[in-house]
């Protein structure tokens, strides 16, 4: 049997020529299918820990930004500091660690320049282990240093928002002390980047603080804020008072206007404890609120909290109600 023998330059042309006649042989290639992508399609994929509550304790508060396909993340922990991820939380590195506090009630990243970033510290989950905080920090450079910008007297801060259209515009959500009264409690607002602060929310008592805010982001002068009205001691937590309430702001905060259940429908009877809120992303006019009362439950507006209807009443929803959120 005779052998023939290819250069590696025939050889070539003559697997092109092949796999050419191949193709022109070949059937035609079907169409791509569709498949069908719902609730069920990843129903079997489970939410997995991507850190660092192993370090930390709680998860307090975190925020993320995408910029150019790479996702940053920030996170704070009850009592290990904040975190920062710049893979989408593959991995992450300590960057409060020469700061005088570790616990962390809040983080935010100013939506208009994501290398400022706001931290309150003090967690506002009010247990009776909770690590106390002195103030607000902010960062200009992606979280490398930080700058304490007051408040230092609020011990526990819920939430910070910033204006997305204005960064020097911040509210801080302040739970205020657990063990005793104190002024430096409520919702405060800073015009110039932290420099000066103005309470714009306050209580009616001394231990009603601000539960929690949210800003709706398609319309973002309008604020919805809960006050709340609390107490620890060493043998007891009293959740609820007079002071307790839902708010609502329609210029950025300057002023607000109450929702009960006697200006709004749907809401359940005074009084209340404490209230998570937070606006629709998708639609300004729907708001949800976890509301612990009597009858505790998750409520939901659709028309900017001039009427409710109470949905989720079930144990999952109201065990723990006073550290709700949203």
């Amino acid at each position: 049997m005779n052998a023939r023998v290819y250069s590696s330059t025939s050889l070539s042309k003559l697997i092109l020529a092949v796999t050419f006649a191949a193709l022109c042989v070949a059937p035609p290639v079907l169409a791509q299918t569709n498949y069908k992508f719902d609730a069920a399609t990843v129903s079997g994929l489970p939410a997995r820990n991507i850190g660092s509550a192993t370090m930390s304790g709680r998860i307090a508060a975190l925020d993320a930004v995408e910029q150019d396909g790479r996702i940053t993340v920030f996170v704070g922990a009850a009592s290990g500091g904040v975190w920062k991820s710049v893979n989408g939380g593959t991995t992450y590195k300590s960057v409060f660690d020469r700061e005088s506090v570790q616990s962390i009630g809040a983080v935010a990243i100013d939506p208009s320049n994501a290398k400022t970033v706001w931290v309150g510290s003090g967690e506002s989950w009010t247990r009776n282990s909770v690590s106390v905080g002195d103030g607000v920090y902010k960062s200009t450079d992606s979280g490398e240093n930080w700058t304490n910008v007051g408040l230092k007297d609020t011990e526990h801060i819920a939430k910070i928002s910033v204006d997305p259209k204005d960064g020097n515009t911040v509210l801080v959500c302040a739970t205020g002390h657990l063990w005793n009264d104190d002024d430096e409690r409520g919702v405060f607002k800073t015009t110039d980047g932290g420099k000066t602060w103005k309470k714009v929310l306050a209580g009616t008592n001394g231990s009603t603080g601000c539960g929690l805010i949210s800003r709706s982001q398609q319309e973002p002068q309008t604020i919805y804020a809960s006050l709340w009205d609390f107490r620890r001691q060493g043998w007891t937590f009293r959740s609820g008072g007079p002071g307790s309430g839902l708010f609502k702001s329609t210029d950025g905060g300057d002023h607000w206007s109450e929702i009960n259940d006697r200006n709004a429908k749907g809401l359940p009877e005074k009084p209340w404890g404490r209230i998570a809120v937070a606006v629709a992303p998708s639609k300004p006019q729907v708001v949800y609120a976890n509301i612990e009362a009597k009858k505790s439950a998750l409520y939901r507006s659709d028309d900017g909290g001039a009427s409710w209807t109470r949905l989720d009443a079930s144990n999952y929803m109201i065990w723990r109600p006073f550290t709700s959120a949203i």
